[in-house]
């Protein structure tokens, strides 16, 4: 994102007095934002979850048919559950479920003090993000050369970022890094020749 804005930022500040200094305080108040944004969302999205559950828990603790009961847990799960194990397995561990259910008693679905906590983490994170890419603003008065040498550190972190997210598949930690690097070169290529 702080590449994309960058970018953006780049064409309309142009190369004038200051312009370094412009395009850092742009970068910055982006990440600002979209840090919010993506606090709020992160709040948003828990807060459904936990609501959508709590409605699921609901429909559960009301109903006498065993069968509808464990049809309803079977709508949430089934989706994981179905391709790894025995459909007499499953109807086992969702009549169980459901009787779980029934037997605890039902909690507001909102918010905690974690959540908080975890919505500021993202914050602080997206905000985070953003300083190596603007030490080159700092450091270089000449605006195009402060935004391609930006460009660079954050395509060298996108690097940084696949090494590290390729343990979570069964991609290469080179392979990954180089791919989502490579799409970052693109990325900035593309900007660059519609005018980034």
């Amino acid at each position: 994102m702080t590449l994309t804005f960058t970018l953006g930022a780049g064409v309309l500040l142009g190369e004038g007095e200051g312009a370094s200094r412009e395009l850092l305080r742009a970068a910055l108040g982006c990440n600002v934002a979209w840090g919010v944004i993506d606090a709020a969302l992160y709040l948003l999205g828990v807060f459904f979850v936990r609501g959508r559950l709590a409605r699921l828990g609901r429909a559960i603790a009301s109903t006498n048919d065993p069968l509808e009961a464990r049809a309803l847990v079977a709508s949430e799960l089934d989706e994981v559950l179905a391709p790894i194990t025995a459909d007499q397995t499953r109807e086992a561990l969702y009549d169980h479920v459901a009787t779980r259910v029934r037997s605890t008693p039902r909690r507001s679905p909102g918010l905690t003090g974690q959540d908080l906590i975890a919505a500021l983490v993202i914050f602080v994170t997206v905000v985070g993000a953003t300083l190596p890419a603007a030490v080159p603003f700092l450091l270089i008065d000449d605006p195009r050369l402060a935004l391609r040498a930006s460009n660079l550190v954050l395509v060298a972190l996108l690097f940084g970022v696949g090494y590290r997210w390729a343990k979570f598949t069964s991609v290469g930690p080179w392979v990954a890094g180089a791919a989502l690097m490579s799409l970052g070169i693109v990325l900035v290529a593309i900007a660059i020749a519609l005018g980034g």
